[in-house]
């Protein structure tokens, strides 16, 4: 890497301060060619078509491989530009100053770029334009940010509900392979393309390989009670209904949303209709009601505005309409086997985890006699593998950074973990949770056996896929390997970065991806904030913007963005301010909810708005109507 001169200090003006700025930014500028003359091979793979695109980012690299701090307030003081908003054109922007210092006098020399003319204003801006609509598709009327959203399984069986998300503006839909199967997704796309056609509005559809989940494992069966219990608001009123899946004892198909089970006799199922009534008194002696809403594959939803506890021998009763098409004698019913519920460990600071690679069912601590703890907690972990990659001393984060702690012991079979960080009550930690280990180099494939068989599916059927956990060179390349041969150029790829690790290969990854072309990055914001610390996220979330303008590649913008607007009706203060600065990035997702519709119309206007005021980094000085008022 080149030096930068001394600082100009305050004391020099005049042909002095010309020649020793010249001198600091032409040392930039060689710097620039240098990496690129350097970064041949890795250019001669690229697309023709990213090849600018590819040397913009080195030359981008380049510049940020130095603190020109000092050197911006200096250029800025003379009213020239401080190269703080030259992602997407660097070395046109370095060549600009140049340019103006030799008009003010001073000498300026350096060797030609490499490769002829670099990426213009116009043509940085152009370029960014030109890749996003090949990803995620044209630009969406009126607004320049596409919006992005989370199917939820209902969006298999629930046309109206996937036409109203294109009515209401969704460019992009996303599939998420972690859930449902082959067939409810093909049943999600057809409810996409017939809604495209219909409204002649185009929406692509991309889906989520799952990637090497680390979570945590089963648990250990507790009671089997089930409640039932809707949403309420802080005043008491139900917000939202609780949702039942009625399927068949018999041949019970599982809950599309993992949530509550009602196994019903065989003979029930048949004659089920939506509006019919359903009574019990559940184990606690309430009466309650429950309606059938909506139809699904093998099963129905029935809903209740009252919490209603129920096990086993919980006894149903069918409403009139029902038991007209049952008869009288099968108008009641026990309820079938309820699901046993599966325990929690509820942790403090300073209590021990075990985590076990042998598959047993986690459990709570046993306690001796006096209070002691004779055995901790323990779980067991889905990719025991990592357990070889771990050491003392390693951070461990589980369920989204809730539990924090510190492994203090490791071997092949377990790991033992001090906690360390959990909620001022403690905290409660359930088997399918997510793990992190942002200390430790895991060794483990980026594509599990899972995502090669969902790959099948996702190159006949969708517009893109996302790499989730992508940081690994291999994998990339496994996976760009399999779209050139199955999927002819047709499917474009998205980098989910959310592990350090990912974002410090960002760049590598991106330019490895450069040779399969349409490409993309998510700011994946969840495990990302987890893996570099809370503290450290916008300065992160700031760098990856910046490095896809630079590469002029779409970056998406996900994880929790309206999130209590979706989960409620109502958004923080926080999240419209979030929901603001997103408009720096090309696309922004919505995770499912039971007020999608509501918050897709919200981040609607909130986009249309901000692109009035801001573009990336640079404000937009459109007239101000508060700017009009009278001075006094």
């Amino acid at each position: 890497m080149t030096s930068l001169p001394t600082p100009v200090t305050a004391s020099e003006s005049g042909p002095q301060l010309m020649k020793a700025l010249a001198e600091s930014v032409g040392r930039l500028r060689a710097h620039m060619c240098l990496l690129e003359v350097q970064s041949s091979p890795t250019l001669d793979g690229v697309l023709p078509r990213y090849v600018a695109s590819a040397r913009n980012l080195i030359h981008y690299l380049a510049l940020r491989q130095h603190d020109i701090r000092l050197l911006q307030a200096q250029l800025a003081e003379l009213g020239l530009s401080s190269l703080g908003r030259t992602e997407a054109h660097v070395l046109a922007s370095v060549e600009a100053v140049l340019a103006r210092l030799q008009q003010l006098g001073a000498d300026v020399a350096g060797p030609p770029s490499p490769s002829g003319a670099p990426v213009s204003f116009e043509e940085g801006e152009r370029l960014l334009t030109e890749h996003t609509a090949e990803l995620l598709g044209p630009q969406p009327g009126g607004r320049d940010v596409r919006i992005m959203v989370t199917l939820p399984s209902e969006a298999a069986t629930d046309y109206p509900m996937v036409h109203d998300l294109v009515t209401r503006g969704v460019d992009i839909m996303r599939i998420n392979c972690a859930h449902d199967d082959p067939e409810a997704w093909a049943a999600m796309v057809h409810n996409v393309r017939q809604a495209q056609a219909e409204l002649r509005r185009n929406c692509r559809i991309v889906m989520d390989l799952a990637g090497p989940k680390l979570r945590t494992g089963p648990m250990e069966p507790g009671d089997r009670i089930a409640v039932w219990r809707p949403r309420r608001d802080t005043q008491g009123r139900v917000t939202e209904p609780a949702r039942v899946w009625l399927t068949a004892a018999g041949a019970p198909t599982p809950s599309p949303s993992g949530g509550a089970v009602a196994p019903l006799p065989d003979r029930w199922l048949p004659k089920l209709r939506l509006g019919d009534r359903i009574s019990l008194v559940d184990l606690r002696g309430k009466k309650r009601r429950m309606a059938v809403v909506k139809p699904g594959i093998g099963g129905y939803w029935g809903e209740l505005d009252q919490t209603a506890y129920v096990g086993p021998f919980t006894v149903l009763r069918a409403g009139r309409r029902l038991r007209s098409r049952l008869g009288d004698r099968d108008d009641t019913t026990p309820l079938g086997e309820v699901p046993a519920r599966a325990q929690v460990l509820e942790l403090n600071q300073g209590d021990t985890l075990v985590l076990t690679a042998a598959p047993i069912p986690g459990r709570p601590p046993v306690f001796g006699p006096h209070g002691e703890v004779e055995h901790p907690a323990h779980i067991s972990c889905t990719l025991p593998e990592v357990f070889a990659d771990v050491r003392v001393g390693d951070r461990v984060f589980f369920d989204d950074g809730k539990i924090g702690g510190a492994i203090v012991a490791a071997n092949a079979g377990e790991v033992t973990v001090e906690v360390t960080q959990t909620g001022p009550k403690g905290a409660k930690l359930r088997a399918d949770k997510g793990i992190n280990l942002p200390d430790s180099a895991l060794h483990i494939s980026g594509l599990s056996e899972k995502d090669r068989e969902d790959l099948a599916f996702i190159v006949d059927h969708v517009d893109i896929v996302e790499l989730s956990f992508a940081e690994d060179m291999d994998t990339l390349t496994e996976l760009m390997d399999y779209l050139a041969a199955h999927a002819g150029g047709r499917v474009g790829i998205v980098l989910k970065i959310e592990t350090r690790r990912g974002f410090d290969r960002l760049p590598n990854l991106l330019l490895a991806s450069m040779r399969q072309f349409p490409t993309g990055v998510m700011i994946a914001r969840g495990d990302l904030a987890v893996e570099c610390g809370w503290e450290r996220m916008a300065e992160i979330q700031e760098e990856i913007l910046w490095i896809c303008e630079a590469a002029h590649v779409p970056a998406i913008w996900a994880t929790q963005v309206l999130e209590t607007m979706v989960k409620t009706g109502l958004p923080s203060r926080a999240e419209i301010t979030d929901a603001a600065s997103s408009e720096r990035a090309e696309c922004v997702m919505l995770n499912k909810g039971p007020h999608i519709l509501a918050a897709v119309g919200a981040l609607d206007d909130i986009l249309r708005r901000m692109q009035e005021h801001q573009h990336k980094k640079s404000a937009m000085l459109r007239e101000l109507k508060v700017s009009s008022g009278v001075l006094t």
